[in-house]
């Protein structure tokens, strides 16, 4: 057993003792903050809902394909590989979707491949945007995004062009 394995249960005791010290009642507070998320949960379960029919009707009905297609121009001028395209959509819209995404491209090409290195640089440093905003939004209540979206977006491409920057930079590809 190492020291590590004993930091959380470290902070736990800290939390229960500060607690005790300041005379917080903390089983109250705690079933007060368990309600609380409960009903967050509630709340942003409809988004999550719908994002998840989103990416089952885009894989299902080969629209991903087609959009592929299409951004594949795009791409090139990039020099993003086509290979990693699909990665490129999913990721921004559902975790889960573009890990099993990522996880053939593995299969497919080797995690030693530019490829691969490629698609592991990008599964680490984008954001499931969609995701995020539809749960961190709908849990604060915020219902105009104004430039969130946008923005995100271009980070999330910034994060694909610089995947493969940085791939080719250190790996002299």
């Amino acid at each position: 057993m190492t020291w590590t394995s004993l930091v959380i249960p470290l902070v736990v005791c800290l939390i229960f003792a500060y607690a005790l010290c300041k005379k917080v009642d903390i089983f109250s507070v705690f079933t007060i903050g368990a309600k609380q998320g409960a009903q967050t949960t509630f709340d942003i379960f409809p988004s999550l809902i719908f994002l998840v029919v989103c990416i089952g009707m885009i894989k299902s009905s080969g629209l991903l394909d087609f959009i592929c297609y299409l951004i594949s121009p795009i791409a090139n001028a990039f020099n993003i590989p086509t290979e990693v395209v699909p990665l490129s959509i999913i990721r921004p819209i559902s975790g889960s979707g573009a890990l099993a995404i990522f996880e053939q491209t593995l299969k497919d090409y080797g995690a030693d491949s530019t490829i691969g290195r490629i698609a592991s640089v990008m599964q680490g440093s984008t954001e499931t945007t969609f995701y995020t905003i539809a749960v961190y939004f709908g849990a604060c209540k915020i219902k105009n995004t104004r430039h969130t979206l946008w923005c995100a977006l271009f980070a999330d491409f910034v994060g694909f062009v610089m995947s493969v920057i940085s791939v080719s930079i250190t790996f002299k590809t």
